[in-house]
């Protein structure tokens, strides 16, 4: 295999909410060394699912192994001195230190920038929280519903043609892999500048403004149109909407331009409705929309989804079907590109996973091994590379070598 990208890279990581640990996954898969840290009771993502059968284990989370592919674990409580000093020799030698714990709590644990980076000057450190390490809500208590919704996304979030409904969040720890994605991109660009100063420098991620910053054009609503962002159903153009077709399937129909309705009257031969002075632009399609959507169920219901899809393909009209997780697993199109991986786990056995989704030619990404066992390296990292003795690593981590 050709040689990794971030080849010779060490990175130290401390994960509590799922971003410190998707930031040092997307760089372990280029290679980097990442030597995890967890404490005794383990990354608490080994208490997530979903797990095999439904029983939790520890070995078994499926969050875990996805996060965890190419990295080493060792054992420390970093709550004690003699842990934030073995942690502190990791650190000497790293070129990169992530974790997201609390402002506050970091600072009680010596875990601050200025209190890690003492003596460290080529150290990049590069810490996650909820509202960054700055403003009057430095300190507040997150999870990522709270970020979430902090961040504006789930106020943006509704049910088609249902603005009534209450504000919904998506799937998932968004916030938490949309910080792990920065915390990634700003910790290279803080490595390439070290490049050329010699110094490392802190990197600190704002979860609420992770999200903030990706709500595509919101902020331009009122001062372009005099309007607030609206969600589904209350657009300022239509027809931007999902529909359900016969087979059950959702389709989604993007229609903002006029020769793209067009197109769909054609497609659709030109009913009556659309003739009428209510559907005469997308503005009085938007202001009559409520009456004008139960003509385009009608329409869809009686079509399937793959069918209406190419249908509206061959007009060049924007439609796209809304892939069901079963259905990705199947797609002939990421099956062709190679974009699910196969991992055997020890304990977990085979696993159906995303892979990375970029290519690169020349320094591929590449699963080197499993996500580890807690302490799986507590020997080969705090004994051989730190050199401890074995007592001192029985000492440490409560009789547990690894």
């Amino acid at each position: 295999m050709p040689e990794s990208a971030l080849d010779g890279l060490t990175i130290i990581e401390y994960n509590r909410t799922g971003g410190a640990a998707y930031a040092t996954k997307l760089m372990a898969d280029l290679g980097a060394e990442v030597i995890k840290v967890e404490p005794l009771t383990g990354d608490p993502d080994r208490c997530l699912g979903p797990f095999p059968g439904g029983e939790p284990h520890p070995e078994k989370s499926g969050t875990f192994l996805y996060l965890n592919c190419n990295k080493q674990s060792v054992m420390l409580d970093i709550t004690n001195h003699t842990g934030r000093q073995v942690l502190d020799s990791l650190l000497r030698d790293a070129d990169v230190f992530i974790h997201d714990i609390p402002p506050a709590e970091a600072e009680a644990l010596g875990l601050s920038d200025k209190q890690v980076r003492a003596g460290k000057d080529r150290l990049v450190t590069t810490f996650i929280s909820p509202f960054g390490e700055s403003g009057p809500h430095r300190d507040w208590k997150a999870y990522d519903l709270t970020t979430l919704s902090a961040g504006g996304w789930t106020w943006l979030n509704g049910w088609p043609g249902h603005p009534e409904m209450p504000p919904l969040r998506p799937f998932g720890r968004q916030s938490a892999y949309q910080a792990g994605v920065n915390a990634a991109l700003a910790t290279m660009g803080a490595l390439l500048a070290r490049l050329r100063t010699g110094r490392g420098q802190h990197v600190e991620v704002s979860a609420q403004e992770c999200i903030t910053a990706i709500l595509e054009m919101t902020f331009a609503f009122w001062p372009y149109m005099n309007a607030p962002t609206a969600r589904w159903g209350q657009r300022p153009i239509h027809p931007i909407d999902f529909f359900q077709c016969k087979d059950g399937g959702w389709i989604f129909v993007l229609c903002v331009e006029e020769h793209q309705w067009q197109r769909l009257v054609e497609l659709m031969e030109t009913p009556e409705w659309t003739q009428w002075e209510v559907a005469a632009n997308r503005f009085v399609r938007a202001s009559n929309w409520d009456a004008l959507r139960p003509f385009m169920e009608e329409w869809v219901s009686q079509w399937t989804t793959d069918d209406l899809y190419k249908a509206a393909q061959a007009k060049r009209i924007p439609f796209a079907p809304a892939s069901t997780l079963s259905q990705l697993l199947d797609s002939e199109h990421l099956k062709a590109r190679g974009f699910f991986v196969e991992i055997a786990y020890p304990q977990a056995g085979t696993i159906k996973q995303p892979g990375a989704p970029f290519k690169m030619s020349e320094t591929p990404w590449e699963i080197r091994t499993p996500a580890p066992t807690l302490g799986q390296h507590n020997e080969t990292i705090l004994g051989e590379r730190l050199g401890l003795s074995g007592d001192e690593i029985k000492s440490l981590n409560g009789a547990r070598v690894g």
